[in-house]
């Protein structure tokens, strides 16, 4: 049975699906939870896009507002009766997959649960697939969340 469950979070609908299941198969299995948030150059990037504050500033923005996300997980395990540990990752230059991965193998995880958006054809290729890779770089098994379709009323799971 998955017993230590990683969970990478990013503040987004689809990565709070991948939570809501962590949570009831850690519930199911009496795991924990690892909650994993990466602030990293992409995001920074991404960020530096959207402000016009000093690079500095824009980085505390993005670490406060991780510490958030993992602060609004580890809260949603605990209503649940789910023990849940949290991981911020700031300033990390390494692609968030490979953090991840890496990250499942030192603690250790039996199981990575991630949400995921499913996409498909052009829009996977332009926007390509944080999912996909971590799926090529991670000896742990990975149960993938996909985002309900509009209109769809519960999300399709596929375990890798």
């Amino acid at each position: 049975m998955y017993q230590r469950i990683l969970v990478p979070l990013d503040g987004s609908a689809t990565s709070k699906q991948g939570l809501d299941e962590a949570i009831r198969l850690a519930a199911k299995t009496h795991g924990r939870l690892r909650l994993v948030h990466v602030v990293n150059s992409q995001s920074m990037a991404m960020a530096m896009g959207l402000a016009a504050g000093p690079v500095g500033d824009c980085f505390e923005v993005l670490a406060r507002n991780g510490r958030q996300i993992l602060d609004d997980g580890q809260a949603a395990a605990a209503a649940a009766g789910v023990e849940a540990e949290t991981l911020l990752h700031d300033g990390a230059s390494n692609p968030v997959p490979e953090l991840i991965a890496a990250d499942a193998g030192r603690w250790p995880a039996d199981l990575i649960v991630i949400g995921t958006h499913g996409r498909r054809g052009v829009e996977r290729f332009v926007g390509g697939s944080c999912a996909e890779y971590l799926l090529r770089c991670t000896p742990v098994p990975v149960l993938l969340v996909r985002a309900p379709a509009d209109g769809d009323a519960h999300a399709h799971r596929h375990a890798h």
